[in-house]
Formats: C-alpha cells, structure tokens, sequence
C-alpha cells in the first residue's frame, strides 16, 4: 500500500464511526499515562507522541502538567477530532500530520511515546529508518515507551498486516545504545469487548 492509500485508508478508518468505537480506542490511556509518569516525570521535557492520532493521551498529558507535547499522525482527521476535543488547549500542542518515516524533525525530544503505530511495520527495511529516525530523534537519555501487539496478540488490525513483538525482538531493532528499563505485559479491552494482548517495553537512550 502507498503513502497515499494508506493515507486515505486511515482518514476512512477514523471517518467512518465515533472515534470512541475504533477498536484501539482508550478512554483513560493506560498504562501509556503511568509508565510516562513513572520514567519520565519532568513535565517540561519535550514529549512527542508517534501515531498518536485522536488518541486521550495528549489530554492527560496535559492535565497532569506536561507542556511540550507533540502529535504525530498519518491521518489529518485523526488529529482534528483531537483538536476539537481539546478546544482552546489544542493551541498548546505541536500537530504533526506525516508518515512517521518521512518525517524530518527538527530538534530532539526527550521522551518518544508509540502505541501501535511500530508494528505496523513489518518489513524489516522500515523498522530501520524509524530506528534511524529515533537516533537522530530522541535525546541521549531520553525515554522510548514502546507499546506493540504481544506475541500472541492479533495478527492484524484495521484490515493491515502487523509484526508482533515484545521487548526481545524490539531490543534486536534497536541495537546497542538502548537499555531496556522496564516491560510489561497488557490486556487491551476494545469498546467491542475483545481483548487484545500487548507487550509494553520502556528504553533509555545512552
């Protein structure tokens, strides 16, 4: 699939019902929230959250006092339900619609939050560019918070293929200069009553 299709397929994705009925949805967004709490609880450090899309995360963020938060998005409707839901705080977030592998940053961050856009991946050339691209990235100590589906977690999600991993295949991906701090294993609810196992692992960039 192409840029551009896979463009339009998550425009429709998010289109075509609530976003509070996508299969990823999270009302309260755990355990995202408490592991950036706990390995990243400088509320001034510069937080970009990667497919973060419509997702609540950015809501809590910012109730809990982060102030320099950044949303990266394939889908630019995605990220409007956000802004819309958001109001007048939504001018305090950096929006960022791009495929993450065609973006060029520019400065560093100090915490690199992904949930379910890495496994979408799955050719092993553009697992690469995005290590490529979170080297050039995320600060020296800074924090990668890294949540995919589990080993034993769906083969697919909205109609695409994805890789599954846990800390292990991830810890290959991204070679040396990252230490693994913490992984944990999480049971996701779909508002459909389907549970879907993730694997968390939470890095520190040397």
């Amino acid at each position: 699939m192409n840029d551009t299709s896979l463009k339009d397929h998550w425009n429709h994705a998010w289109e075509k019902q609530d976003d509070t009925a996508v299969s990823w949805f999270q009302e309260t967004p755990e355990p995202s929230l408490s592991l950036v709490e706990r390995h990243a609880p400088d509320r001034t450090s510069a937080f970009v959250d990667i497919g973060g899309g419509a997702s609540r995360l950015v809501d809590s963020l910012l109730d809990h006092g982060y102030c320099d938060l950044t949303v990266l998005d394939l889908s630019g409707s995605s990220l409007e339900i956000a802004r819309q839901r958001l109001g007048e705080r939504a001018s305090g977030v950096t929006w960022i619609e791009s495929d993450v592998l065609d973006w060029k940053p520019d400065r560093r961050f100090g915490v690199w939050h992904d949930r379910a856009a890495f496994h979408f991946l799955t050719a092993p050339g553009d697992q690469e560019r995005y290590r490529d691209l979170l080297d050039r990235a995320l600060k020296p100590g800074g924090i990668l918070i890294l949540g995919t589906f589990a080993p034993d977690g769906p083969e697919k999600c909205s109609g695409l293929p994805v890789c599954r991993h846990d800390s292990a295949t991830i810890s290959r991906v991204l070679g040396n200069g990252y230490e693994l701090v913490e992984t944990l294993a999480h049971d996701h609810v779909t508002p459909a009553g389907r549970i879907q196992h993730f694997s968390y692992s939470v890095f520190r960039r040397s």
